[in-house]
């Protein structure tokens, strides 16, 4: 009977934040300097010859999109303090080697993996605890950012457009853009739902998990992977958002529960949502003047951590 409620729970949940998604992206697409309506919109797209339709196509649409696979990414990978490295070493190495723009995503996740690395060893004490992860990868989130903000000084052409992936602003992304986080994006959220039984084990005590025939270090390893390169993909095109990684799934697991099988494309739908909405809201509240969707996630995020430590403190006694 309890299984039968949650599953009605979930698929209402499911339909909800879709329609929400769908009606975000007539929103997202249809407001702006140039307005058209829909059935405009959908004939200028077929025949080419609306102007107006053609400037929403080529710098609109790619907005949207980026934005969309962006959140997604951040939520189903959860991962904190990794956004900061990825950007600082796909900053350093565009720098270097301008010609290689289109790789950012994998400089991105190699940052992204020893931001992940350093931030798994400042926390380990005897275990990890979620309270000590939180604020060491809000350290080393800092640190890095700190570091990537450094490059602003040196005025070359690879750094501005770096730069301005790197501060979230969505406004300059083309088809190029929406091709590499496509991709790289498509394959992190494909491999996440198939680590995701995986995911439903290393729930359970590490004993009861090898005594299943897991072997948990590699399985972390491998999990932490997946959760890198979408974090830093999404990094490397749509730029440092904080929060959306730890929001996003804490919310989705009150709606749909914690099987990673249903987590997972729940939270990729939301964190679509989210930031879909949060740059829309950023680019009409005060047009011309836009508001980046980091910006608005901070606002939105900041209290929620502080709920979420206070929650924590509270659960342990401290």
């Amino acid at each position: 009977m309890r299984a039968a409620g949650t599953t009605k729970r979930s698929l209402w949940s499911f339909a909800a934040v879709f329609g929400l998604l769908a009606a975000a992206l007539l929103w997202s697409v249809l407001s702006g300097s140039l307005q058209v309506n829909l059935p405009e919109l959908l004939q200028g797209l077929v025949t080419g010859t609306n102007d107006n339709v053609a400037i929403i196509r080529d710098l609109r649409l790619p907005r949207v999109i980026v934005a969309m696979f962006s959140g997604a990414a951040l939520a189903v990978s959860g991962v904190i303090g990794i956004s900061s490295g990825a950007g600082f070493v796909s900053l350093t190495m565009v720098t270097i080697f301008p010609a290689l723009f289109f790789w950012m995503p994998l400089f991105a996740f190699l940052g992204g993996a020893f931001a992940c690395l350093l931030v798994f060893s400042l926390s380990w004490k005897s275990g990890l605890q979620p309270l000590r992860l939180i604020l060491v990868g809000i350290a080393v989130n800092a640190t890095f950012t700190g570091l990537g903000q450094s490059f602003n000084y040196r005025g070359s052409y690879a750094v501005t457009m770096v730069n301005m992936a790197t501060t979230s602003v969505f406004n300059l992304k083309t088809w190029e853009d929406v091709r590499i986080i496509v991709l790289y994006g498509s394959i992190g959220l494909i491999l996440a739902l198939l680590v995701s039984p995986w995911c439903n084990v290393l729930v359970l005590q590490d004993k009861t998990a090898r005594n299943l025939g897991m072997h948990v270090s590699r399985v972390r390893i491998a999990v932490s992977a997946v959760a890198v390169l979408l974090a830093a993909t999404a990094t490397a095109i749509g730029g440092l958002i904080a929060f959306v990684g730890l929001l996003v799934p804490h919310i989705a697991r009150l709606l749909v529960g914690s099987d990673h099988k249903v987590l997972i494309p729940f939270s990729a739908l939301a964190g679509a949502l989210l930031i879909l909405v949060a740059d829309t809201l950023g680019r009409t509240l005060l047009a011309p003047v836009e508001i980046p969707a980091s910006i608005i996630m901070t606002v939105i995020g900041g209290p929620f951590l502080i709920f979420l430590l206070r929650k924590g403190e509270v659960n342990h006694g401290d």
